[in-house]
């Protein structure tokens, strides 16, 4: 799995090692599926403060298409920690609908030769 990270603020590039090492922890269930994870910080509000940084997580995968989620909180380790959670459950949740048996019963399929309804 490869993680990508991208920031203009310079606090978030000093925590670049600790939020690599969180999103290889919070993906470790599903590494095998996650070909690149995408992680942009940024700070919207500057040095004003307030709830104002942003991160974004894209996942790639190689099966499942790709999801994207993004967070905002008061620092950068709240924005990150919600925004794992999020992307997580987005691409369980795809995974478990698309082998979901009760979407396939009853639909039997239609043999070649056999004539349209309605025609």
């Amino acid at each position: 799995m490869q993680v990508l990270f991208q920031s203009a603020d310079p606090q978030a590039h000093e925590l670049r090692a600790w939020i690599e090492q969180r999103v290889r922890f919070a993906l470790r269930r599903i590494a095998w599926k996650v070909q690149r994870v995408e992680v942009r910080m940024s700070d919207i509000n500057g040095p004003r403060g307030g709830t104002d940084k942003r991160c974004q997580v894209a996942l790639h995968t190689d099966g499942a298409g790709s999801a994207l989620a993004s967070g905002l909180a008061p620092n950068w380790s709240a924005a990150l920690e919600r925004t794992l959670a999020r992307v997580v459950r987005l691409l369980i949740r795809r995974r478990q609908r698309g082998a979901d048996p009760r979407r396939l019963r009853g639909r039997t399929p239609r043999p070649p030769d056999a004539p349209l309804r309605g025609r």
